[in-house]
């Protein structure tokens, strides 16, 4: 029997939230139809409180089905994110939240699956309380205080608590959608389809949301953002203390400090983040070692090497990079 997954759309609800998962769960049942896979078909359903709707980008979507009275067991409910956090308190929207509570999926049976905002749709309607959860990173505050009895994990790719499947921001949804394909038709088939949507590398729900050119930047200190645009602009630069205190118009001291209130880390952490980001990159597009050292900016290759490890990254420079075809 086919395995029904229910995609809910709202009005604002961000395109690539449920584009991107529903393209890799159709490229995924016609893998499992080719291979003659044991595992369900993956039918996919699109429903909300209003039979249209208009996507973020002003797309309009027609036909919507309305919200079901139940589903076959086994089916997946996804909730995806909207333009805005916040959830008006309007008919549709009450209704909605009605809805969820009613059917209460993350129960035996009924998978509940939310990507970006969508997770503070099901914290509204109390499907979070006692489990672990995440969503972007913009909202995590928000989640917290939206469910209390909720923890809610950081810096997380997707978090599974038993039926409960919840994903960081936007393309976080296609990490999560290729570990249920491969949990329900095995890494083949998640592998075919990661490679068909171009996806170069499958995050676990281990792995951080944010790479390093974009982490340590949840803050509003705008003479550390003019600092940090700078030193991701030219990371390979000789950035002494000095020249980053005068950037930001500030001692070196007080910019250390800066960044350990703001920011978490050192500037000099900070900045090593960033050249071993644009180091592992030049080794993952075939650059020799030395190369990719002198492009992120490190004396040498033993300083890479160093810098590699003490980040705690698994591996070594020369395994992660490619080889010629």
């Amino acid at each position: 029997m086919p395995k029904q997954v229910l995609f809910v759309l709202q009005d604002g609800s961000l395109v690539l939230d449920w584009a991107g998962p529903a393209e890799a769960l159709r490229l995924a049942s016609q893998h499992i139809a080719a291979l003659q896979l044991a595992a369900e078909p993956l039918v996919l359903r699109f429903a909300g409180p209003k039979t249209e709707s208009t996507g973020s980008v002003g797309i309009q979507l027609q036909a919507l089905e309305p919200l079901p009275a139940s589903l076959p067991d086994g089916s997946w409910i996804v909730l995806v994110g909207r333009t805005s956090a916040a959830e008006a308190e309007r008919a549709p929207q009450r209704e909605l939240l009605a809805w969820l509570a009613r059917l209460a999926p993350g129960r035996p049976g009924l998978r509940l699956v939310t990507v970006c905002s969508g997770a503070l749709l099901a914290a509204r309607a109390g499907l979070l309380d006692g489990r672990r959860a995440t969503t972007h990173h913009q909202h995590l505050d928000d989640l917290a205080r939206v469910a209390p009895r909720c923890t809610v994990l950081q810096d997380r790719v997707f978090v599974q608590d038993g039926e409960v499947f919840t994903s960081a921001g936007v393309t976080a949804g296609i990490d999560l959608a290729l570990h249920l394909i491969a949990a329900h038709a095995g890494e083949l088939v998640a592998a075919r389809v990661a490679e068909q949507l171009a996806v170069p590398l499958r995050r676990g729900p281990a792995d951080p949301e944010l790479s390093p050119l974009l982490a340590h930047r949840q803050h509003l200190n705008a003479r550390l953002h003019r600092l940090q645009d700078a030193l991701s602009l030219a990371p390979a630069e000789d950035w002494p203390l000095e020249r980053m205190a005068g950037l930001a118009a500030t001692t070196p001291r007080t910019l250390s400090r800066l960044f350990a209130q703001h920011a978490g880390v050192s500037p000099q952490v900070y900045l090593r983040g960033l050249r071993l980001a644009v180091a592992r990159r030049a080794l993952e597009a075939g650059a020799s070692v030395k190369a990719a050292s002198e492009a992120a900016g490190f004396n040498s290759e033993l300083q890479l090497r160093r810098a590699w490890a003490a980040a705690g990254w698994q591996g070594t420079p020369s395994g992660a990079r490619r080889q010629p075809a």
